[in-house]
């Protein structure tokens, strides 16, 4: 039986804070949709002290955001794009059309098509997260979208120069700083200056995210996302110094990130207890990570690996970090997350920022029904169907017929009926039902 050491807020303060953030996004989602540019500039001074009468960046702007962060940063954010370029390309290649005979003279397919246009958020309010920018335009670019359209909020009362850098390599097509709801609610709801997207792509706050979430169904999202999450296995295999800075790595993200360790030792689970806590002595970023520390972070001891996998699936981490003496234990059995990341060579951040796996990924246990975002996102797989002899429509017809009639839909089996009647050379009265017998079925 698991034994939690230490557990994180209770679930009903997280619930009164959700509540305001909804009501505060559907306000400015309403005012975006009637007011449109004017709405967005006035939200934009409001909430980052930014005014402009066009957010759209100028190639001339673009390219002194390339100057202003070096030619250094340049090859290492290439470097980057090139790794999640590479994996998005061998996920594009195993997407395959298909087309199959399925019955004589009936041939049923699919084609993989991509999206119109992508919409994608890169968050850049605390930190200029240029990562978001590879994962999200790099990926739509492999998939095929023609038109790929980015914002970030500005950083330090201008364009945050590593951020416009990124989404200009990755090749999106505009370039917008602006941040917030008003920057979500323009591509999304289109205003005189910004063409409306199909498709709404990436992290942000708390406010982009419920904008998000009112916002799906008149467009596409990639998916609900929360606050960043990370879950730490481990066993005595490793010490509480990489167990406590793998969990602090992710939260100083923000002060509502949940970072668990999740041990079958307790010997190793109270070091990385006290080993945190010295960690949050000399990190930089120790006022956030301590908030996300105090208020989510938990510790549980497990009797087994089975256990473990159990209690993992469960939490359905975000991010999951292995580090037992068989990680592939948990990679064949565990079934709810949105990353692995298996052994001590490896870690979140490396996924985050690196590697070549995409880094938006499913929050608030949605790991239970989806995976993070990849190249697949950006398609749209649509059926068609060819029928190619005057014996296929007759057959088909016939079953279709006698289908409608169950229903009560009668109109639907008089398009049944009417290509009997004219490939099968049968007698089907109007609004009858193809008797089985007579087309010998």
């Amino acid at each position: 039986m698991e034994n939690w050491l230490k557990r994180g807020m209770d679930k009903s303060e997280a619930d009164e804070a959700d509540a305001k953030v909804r009501e505060t996004v559907e306000r400015i989602l309403a005012d975006v949709a009637r007011r449109g540019d004017e709405a967005v500039r006035e939200l934009s001074i409001k909430f980052d002290g930014w005014d402009r009468e066009d957010y759209r960046l100028t190639p001339e702007e673009i390219e002194a955001c390339l100057g202003r962060i070096g030619r250094r940063a340049v090859e290492d954010v290439t470097f980057a794009q090139a790794q999640v370029r590479n994996f998005a390309q061998h996920q594009r290649a195993a997407l395959r059309d298909v087309e199959v005979e399925t019955l004589p003279g009936v041939v049923l397919g699919h084609r993989n098509i991509p999206v119109g246009s992508a919409g994608c958020y890169v968050p850049g309010g605390k930190y200029p997260l240029l990562a978001s920018a590879h994962m999200s335009v790099v990926t739509a670019k492999v998939a095929g979208v023609p038109r790929v359209v980015t914002c970030a909020p500005p950083y330090q009362g201008k364009p945050a120069a590593a951020i416009v850098a990124a989404q200009h390599l990755a090749g999106a097509d505009e370039i917008y700083c602006l941040g917030g709801v008003q920057a979500v609610g323009a591509m999304a709801l289109g205003t005189k200056s910004i063409a409306p997207v199909d498709l709404l792509i990436g992290p942000g706050n708390p406010y982009v995210a419920e904008a998000k979430r009112q916002l799906f169904g008149r467009v596409g999202i990639d998916l609900f996302a929360g606050p960043t999450e990370t879950l730490v296995i481990a066993d005595e295999t490793v010490d509480a110094e990489l167990c406590a800075t793998d969990l602090l790595g992710q939260a100083e993200h923000g002060p509502d990130s949940p970072a668990v360790f999740l041990t079958t030792s307790e010997k190793l689970a109270r070091a990385t207890m006290d080993e945190v806590e010295r960690l949050l002595k000399i990190l930089p970023t120790a006022a956030i990570a301590r908030q996300a520390w105090d208020r989510h972070g938990a510790v549980c001891v497990a009797e087994s690996d089975a256990e473990m996998v159990r209690i993992a699936d469960e939490i359905a981490s975000e991010h999951v970090q292995v580090m037992t003496r068989d990680p592939d234990y948990f990679l064949e059995n565990m079934r709810n997350y949105g990353a692995l990341f298996l052994g001590p060579r490896t870690n979140v951040a490396f996924g985050d920022k690196v590697i070549g796996t995409n880094h938006t990924l499913p929050t608030m246990k949605a790991a239970r029904y989806t995976g993070g975002l990849w190249v697949g996102k950006f398609l749209k797989t649509c059926t068609y169907q060819r029928v190619l002899t005057d014996e296929a429509a007759a057959l088909v017809g016939g079953y279709c017929s006698r289908l409608c009639a169950l229903e009560g839909f009668v109109g639907h089996a008089e398009q049944a009926n009417m290509r009997v009647r004219r490939y099968g050379g049968r007698d089907v009265p109007y609004g009858g039902v193809v008797d089985a017998d007579d087309l010998g079925i």
